[in-house]
């Protein structure tokens, strides 16, 4: 698959940006760096990633803001990993002071019932019944790798959801906006094809 598709990786200083480029060059997209919101105009698809505590989103100001909503109701297809999931929601209650971008509703809340928080390592993905293009070829109960101690919650976008104490959201998806709490970066060949989907569905839209 030749890497066709540009892709706008958000730099925002709270992701693994290496780790997620090189799983997007894998399953054939052209990444370029966004370090500003012009950096990106003229891609195909945008990628927000992330880790760590709720208020390294705060660079996420109203410039990044206003160009994302534009490229969203242009419907450029976008993706929020892990942190940038959640950013996707109201906001959380991690940094209360913080407001997320709002596109589906409901906060994230602490893991509840765990016996051990964060949850971190692989689990399943238990799918919703739903339509979700980017978990073609994804078998319910195939394992993702997670790292977090927030969750979102279970919405009418949830197409699959995973059980550590609590039952939460591991992927949400509406239109062409999409959000992945696990990391497909380090998720094997379950990421990779997540990915390789998420850009099918770009290359489509282009």
């Amino acid at each position: 698959m030749s890497p066709d598709v540009r892709v706008g990786l958000i730099d925002y200083g709270a992701g693994n940006l290496t780790s997620v480029a090189k799983g997007l060059r894998a399953a054939g997209g052209d990444v370029r760096y966004a370090l500003g919101p012009r950096d990106l105009e003229r891609v195909d698809a945008i990628v927000l990633p992330g880790v760590g505590h709720f208020s390294a989103t705060a660079p996420l100001d109203a410039s990044w803001r206003a160009v994302i909503q534009d490229a969203i109701g242009a419907r450029v297809p976008f993706l929020g990993i892990c942190l940038g999931m959640q950013w996707l929601f109201d906001g959380s209650d991690e940094a209360p002071e913080l407001t997320g971008l709002g596109v589906f509703r409901g906060r994230c809340r602490a893991i509840t019932g765990a016996v051990k928080v964060p949850h971190v390592g692989w689990n399943t993905l238990d799918h919703v019944p739903r339509p979700a293009p980017t978990l073609d070829g994804i078998a319910p109960g195939a394992y993702a790798y997670f790292t977090h101690s927030y969750a979102a919650p279970v919405v009418a976008a949830s197409v699959a959801t995973t059980t550590h104490g609590s039952t939460f959201s591991a992927a949400v998806e509406r239109d062409r906006i999409v959000g992945v709490q696990f990391h497909p970066e380090k998720s094997g060949r379950t990421g990779l094809r997540l990915l390789a989907n998420f850009l099918r569905m770009a290359r489509e839209s282009a």
